[in-house]
């Protein structure tokens, strides 16, 4: 199995829990020849916001302005529910901020290549293109251009309590996805379940049917999207979409999911895993560190969603799905230019990181997996045997709705997979 050659741009943030957690940045700085000219300077920077913990894009932002004085930053978090519109119209006003988060690909509203192609988007140099994963540069941007630089690389699986499974005498964690429905039984009950799922929340049962199909279509077929693209391929003649949908079905006949997730939130989602009720959730890999910081005597762990195959054919996503972007329109390039070649220096990236709960962008082959959340994937990433999240190649974000609103209508017995697949064909050709 090998990585697929493109990553993914995706609104993590509004999967699940909030990813990030304040965490002190420490070590963080490091002196920067260009950053050292951006004295008596100033630009604005707009983020997502889900909470009130502090982001890492406000954190590197503060520690900027504390090591150069005479830089001012002008911080306008938006709410993550609406930050696309808010971006787009801003945008479209011409009062957008001088640098902006965005996402690789074209899944989203704030993705890279829509602004791109809409001309609000200014290219950047070097720096930036030194950090876009390999193979994936067609997501930065057209014609060998970079928009964007990539701060860290997330990781999409399970975020599993480990505290609780060892005490549910579910340990070790199931092998293969066989054990996981076995296992789901005895969990039911003891009033407890395998996962806890936001089944009000399409984005997070998107992700649950998207994390099925990693090991039945993108493991197997890494090109899946570029024959969807050419017409090659449908969702609904796919099978391993349908087995992908199927195994959403068997996990809810087999108790897998906490009694209510067809009803439940993502607040639903936080306390089960706290209280150690479930134990586990498809959520990224950063949820981690927000879940660790609400409960600190328990241990979070990112994992693999066991495959039909056992260990050899566990696969997961990761990729770059965040990235810093210029407005094309800004008055203020030069300081947001410096901004960036600072933000890509390794003490920077590194320090992204760890606030954010996420794996560095830069120097996987020295990363400490083991004294980390993901130690159990450390293999997996390694050996390259991930895939980008696929959702940012699909023609449109209607797609994914399409999908989130139809693993809704399997926990509800109102949908079948094969309905749920031609809706998202019938989608991907409007």
């Amino acid at each position: 199995m090998t990585q697929h050659r493109r990553p993914a741009g995706f609104r993590l943030a509004a999967l699940a829990i909030p990813t990030v957690a304040a965490l002190a940045l420490t070590g963080c700085g490091g002196t920067s020849d260009s950053a050292s000219e951006a004295k008596s300077q100033e630009f604005s920077l707009t983020f997502a916001t889900s909470n009130t913990v502090e982001s890492p894009y406000e954190a590197l932002a503060k520690q900027y302005m504390e090591e150069f004085p005479d830089v001012s930053i002008t911080l306008n978090p938006q709410p993550n529910d609406s930050y696309d519109q808010v971006v787009r119209t801003q945008l479209q006003a011409g009062n957008a901020s001088d640098v902006l988060i965005t996402a690789p690909g074209s899944a989203s509203g704030r993705s890279i290549l829509p602004l791109v192609d809409a001309g609000f988007l200014e290219p950047l140099g070097e720096s930036a293109a030194a950090l876009v994963p390999e193979g994936s540069e067609a997501l930065f941007g057209p014609e060998g251009k970079v928009y964007g630089l990539a701060p860290e690389i997330t990781v999409v699986g399970l975020v599993s309590n480990d505290t609780a499974t060892a005490a549910a005498g579910v340990s070790p964690f199931p092998g293969d996805f066989a054990g996981v429905l076995e296992q789901c039984g005895s969990l039911a009950e003891a009033n407890k379940s395998m996962f806890a799922v936001a089944g009000t929340a399409a984005p997070n049962t998107g992700l649950l049917g998207m994390q099925l199909a990693a090991t039945r279509v993108y493991s197997q077929d890494p090109d899946w999207n570029d024959k969807r693209v050419a017409g090659e391929v449908t969702f609904a003649d796919t099978e391993g979409w349908q087995q992908a949908l199927e195994a959403v079905v068997a996990l809810k006949d087999a108790g897998c999911f906490q009694k209510g997730a067809e009803g439940a939130g993502f607040d639903v989602v936080t306390k089960a895993l706290v209280s150690g009720n479930s134990l586990a959730a498809f959520i990224p890999g950063p949820s981690n560190m927000q879940l660790k910081t609400t409960a600190e005597d328990q241990d979070f762990e990112v994992r693999a969603l066991p495959s039909e195959g056992g260990a050899a054919d566990d696969f997961i996503y990761a990729s770059a799905n965040y990235a810093y972007s210029i407005n094309a329109a800004s008055k203020n390039k030069d300081a947001a230019k410096t901004f960036l070649e600072w933000l890509a220096e390794p003490e920077q990236t590194k320090a992204f990181a760890e606030i954010d709960g996420a794996l560095p962008v830069t120097g996987l082959e020295d990363f400490n997996f083991e004294n980390s959340a993901y130690k159990n994937v450390e293999d997996l990433i390694l050996d390259k045997r991930y895939a980008p999240l696929p959702n940012s190649e699909w023609s449109n974000a209607a797609v994914y709705d399409e999908l989130g609103t139809g693993v809704q209508g399997l926990l509800t017995g109102q949908q079948t997979p094969a309905q749920v697949l031609e809706a998202m064909d019938a989608a991907w050709d409007q």
